[in-house]
């Protein structure tokens, strides 16, 4: 039956495709109380960035049976990984995280290495962070890694999902910025905006607000000179990547077990960027506002409009 399911889902995905973005592609969500949920992310250093402490805080919750993955290429956009598919090139670096550890499977990987890897549960993807407040530049290769995605991922039933952005620092240097005026506001704005078009045009309902999380931290005394960041756009090793992976944390694995990041633990002990209990605790409020309000992932400061619509 899988493949005969899998005919009929190309079928669907093409219709929709030639009618402009496949605003009727299947999605499906986040599983109930699974034996084991399977979260992958395909992207680039900001899904590093977003990934990277999920596993402290799953073992603070006291969840062991999370599989995750990290596919990602540096500065990678959505149209980079269907040529990089086209090509079957070997241009990603895939870690997995079994037992709430990271490891590197490979530094030299396939998009299909990653996909065909484990019967994914969750799927989240993203635009390069410079575009991410265009979606003129989201089409049509998004339709096509979902595509990508349907066809190759073992699950054919996975939920797709999208993480929003962050806008870079006031005092950022990156390339990209210019796009954007070189204002933080604006850019913020345009990336909210974006995911608002993307949700208007798509099936997807769950969008990990990682940068509202972080935008909402910046209103705090936790924000210093760069922004929660480490460069002027990657996040800080401290408070920025624990934040976004709180946002993570409330997206897809509060809905699934029924554990609130709230009360969580975790506070990085024993690395160089442990947090005070009252820093950690900001980190997730500021999380939890950006995934409770679901209609709005707007900042609470400065924030004159409603944004997309956070995981149900």
């Amino acid at each position: 039956m899988k493949p005969l399911f899998r005919m009929l889902l190309l079928l669907v995905l093409c219709l929709g495709t030639a009618r402009g973005f496949a605003q009727e592609f299947p999605n499906y969500p986040i599983p109930r109380q699974p034996d084991t949920l399977r979260i992958l992310g395909i992207g680039n250093s900001f899904t590093d960035d977003g990934m990277m402490y999920l596993p402290e805080l799953l073992e603070a919750a006291g969840i062991g049976n999370v599989v995750l993955g990290r596919l990602y290429i540096g500065g990678c956009s959505l149209e980079r990984h269907c040529r990089e598919y086209e090509a079957g090139n070997a241009s990603y670096t895939y870690s997995k995280s079994v037992g709430n550890r990271w490891k590197t499977v490979a530094e030299k990987a396939t998009l299909l290495d990653g996909l065909t890897d484990e019967p994914w549960d969750i799927v989240v993807l993203q635009q390069a962070s410079g575009k991410s407040g265009m979606y003129e530049t989201f089409q049509p290769w998004l339709g096509q890694l979902i595509e990508i995605v349907r066809w190759h991922c073992p699950n054919a039933g996975a939920c797709i999902a999208w993480q929003q952005t962050w806008a870079y620092a006031r005092t950022s240097d990156h390339g990209d910025f210019g796009r954007y005026e070189k204002s933080q506001q604006l850019m913020f704005g345009a990336i909210v905006g974006a995911v608002r078009q993307l949700q208007a045009a798509s099936s997807v309902e769950v969008v990990i607000p990682s940068g509202t999380a972080i935008q909402n931290l910046r209103s705090t005394d936790l924000c210093d000179s760069l922004d929660l960041t480490r460069d002027g756009y990657h996040l800080s090793l401290g408070a920025g990547r624990y934040t976004a992976a709180c946002a993570w944390f409330q997206t897809l694995v509060a809905p699934a077990f029924g554990i609130n990041v709230a009360d969580n633990t975790c506070r990085l002990e024993g690395t160089p960027h442990e947090l005070t209990p009252q820093q950690a605790q900001r980190c997730r409020d500021a999380a939890r506002r950006a995934c409770i309000r679901r209609y709005s992932v707007w900042a609470e400061i400065d924030a004159p409009q409603a944004g997309v619509v956070p995981a149900r």
